[in-house]
């Protein structure tokens, strides 16, 4: 018989397979045995009857949850059934038995429980399904990047210095007494490689130590992280448009069974289109005190101050020209007005907050070594960086994307650590 997956079954209807895998779960009705297998692209109920296929019947009778097997028979439509179709099993081979009760049964269960198991845990076809999402964002990120004409320029994880001034790192130690720090952001490096290869970015993983407990916030997560030489802040926003943009869409298109796995309302995703609705922060301030959310002028924002932010719109908002003062060293200050960043982040609709941080960086060398001793940063980490400004330095701009936010936003996950394969958090690095 050929081997065929879960997810191709449609075209094998009427035609005997063989499919490999697990046992999802299994109802016993009298001489009827219900099993349901899973393969990794899906779950497809089977029917054993004892009369028809005794050594099928023994075999899957009792089997514990998660066995591994491989399972032949007949593939039938059945709108009854999960996904339409059926197997009528006709042969049973066990490649494993459990002899131990599995530990995530079909039932609720605690968060710590889960994520204590949670190389079990993904193999539910909820968490299955967000890490599909997960890939499809990936790919779909990708592929805009690349039709933008933007190469990938790996950045290192290991870094001797901050990339932002801040002090929540993670230090290591390094070669010869020497100590390292696991990197906060590719960004630094993108600008070395957009002055070699003019438009360019990165996508790996991002360490920060801040000891944050909220649903948005891990120590270790992704982020896509583009820079353009000769690009202004506006050209940022545009392509972070198309990006998101992108990104939803393809999943809303690629990804149907899983999101109707997730309950998630594809109609809120349908409508997110370019031009994202922009505010300036000034106004973000009276729009907030408008709702009675008294943040001060010269304040960053929190979660509460995102979510009425974006409640407004019900899509992605663009928040523009910050304070100097709460944004990173490297930021280019507004000509017109030089308290003002000429930066920007992008606040995602339902609460779930900040998923672009970007804007103009600093051009001048002057300007950026005024900025590390204000900032009190030494000089010899950053001679490198500073190197960018002594030797044909240009106007160039970026963002940083956090894979993890924007998965969380599209499959309407309740918190962030449900949308990577195994989450880091402030007092988890297990398993």
């Amino acid at each position: 018989m050929p081997v065929v997956s879960i997810d191709q079954v449609a075209s094998h209807v009427g035609k005997e397979i063989t499919l490999r895998g697990w046992l999802y779960n299994l109802r016993e009705s009298g001489k009827l045995i219900f099993p349901q297998f899973r393969d990794g692209t899906g779950v497809i109920q089977g029917v054993v009857s004892r009369t028809e296929n005794p050594d099928a019947f023994q075999a899957l009778s009792g089997l514990p949850q998660e066995s591994s097997l491989e399972v032949t028979g007949l593939v039938r439509a059945d709108a009854r059934a999960p996904g339409g179709y059926e197997m009528q099993v006709t042969a049973v081979t066990i490649i494993q038995k459990i002899t131990e009760p599995y530990p995530i049964q079909l039932k609720e269960h605690g968060v710590d429980f889960l994520l204590e198991n949670r190389h079990l845990w993904i193999r539910t076809p909820r968490q299955a399904a967000i890490l599909r999402i997960r890939d499809e964002a990936i790919f779909a990120a990708r592929e805009y990047m690349h039709k933008q004409g933007y190469v990938l320029t790996d950045s290192p994880i290991f870094t001797p210095s901050s990339c932002e001034g801040t002090t929540n790192l993670f230090e290591v130690d390094y070669m010869d007494d020497r100590k390292a720090y696991l990197t906060q952001s590719g960004q630094l490096y993108v600008e070395a490689t957009a002055a070699a290869l003019g438009k360019v970015y990165c996508f790996g993983p991002a360490f920060r130590a801040e000891r944050s407990k909220t649903r948005r916030h891990l120590t270790e997560f992704w982020m896509l992280e583009p820079e353009a030489a000769f690009a202004r802040m506006d050209d940022m926003m545009a392509l972070a448009e198309g990006l998101i943009t992108h990104i939803i869409q393809s999943a809303v298109e690629h990804c149907p069974k899983e999101l109707d796995t997730l309950k998630r309302d594809v109609k809120l995703l349908e409508t997110v289109r370019p031009p994202f609705p922009r505010i300036s922060y000034d106004e973000a301030i009276e729009i907030l005190h408008k709702h009675g959310n008294p943040t001060p002028w010269g304040e960053d924002f929190g979660g509460d101050e995102e979510t009425i932010l974006s409640s407004e719109h019900g899509r992605p908002v663009i928040v523009h020209h910050f304070p100097s003062a709460i944004k990173a060293f490297y930021m280019q200050p507004d000509p017109q007005r030089p308290e003002l960043a000429l930066g920007f982040d992008i606040l995602a609709p339902e609460g779930y907050g900040e998923i672009v941080g970007g804007g103009e960086r600093i051009s001048s060398y002057e300007l950026l070594m005024e900025r590390l001793r204000q900032n009190d940063l030494p000089e010899e980490p950053f001679r490198w960086y500073l190197d960018l400004r002594r030797f044909g330095s240009v106007p160039h701009s970026g963002f940083g994307l956090g894979l993890e936010r924007t998965v969380a936003w599209i499959t309407g996950a309740e918190h962030i650590r449900e949308v990577i394969p195994f989450p880091r958090t402030i007092y988890r690095i297990y398993p």
